[in-house]
């Protein structure tokens, strides 16, 4: 069992940063991937970035928001720049006991409580 807990939300004006991350217990190294998807009030969870021994990003937040995994921390941590009001929303951690580009999150195994990122002036 993994269990996965987000901190670093709140609210923030627009253009500012925030830095989410995402604990977990026991091990989630290399076999593992990791994501971090969101979802508004009234819209559907969408992707917003996974990583493996490689990195992918939706589209919306390509040049924005990094990635990144502290694997002796057994962390995870999404930087997120420039942000924006549509950037708002419910952030969520999950992991997948296996290696995959990591978009769909029905693929996943193990999902944290969520935190809330607002941006608004």
């Amino acid at each position: 069992q993994v269990q996965l807990v987000e901190s670093g939300g709140g609210l923030v004006p627009p253009g500012g940063s925030l830095r989410l991350s995402c604990a977990a217990s026991g091990q989630t190294g290399s076999s593992y991937t990791m994501g971090w998807f969101r979802q508004a009030p009234g819209k559907e969870r969408e992707f917003v970035a996974a990583i493996t021994w490689r990195t992918y990003y939706a589209d919306s937040v390509k040049g924005r928001f990094t990635i990144s995994r502290d694997n002796a921390k057994n962390t995870v941590y999404l930087q997120m720049n420039s942000l924006q009001p549509e950037d708002t929303a419910v952030y969520y951690c999950a992991a997948a006991i296996k290696v995959f580009p990591g978009r769909t999150w029905s693929q996943y195994d193990y999902w944290g409580q969520g935190t809330q990122v607002t941006v608004s002036s």
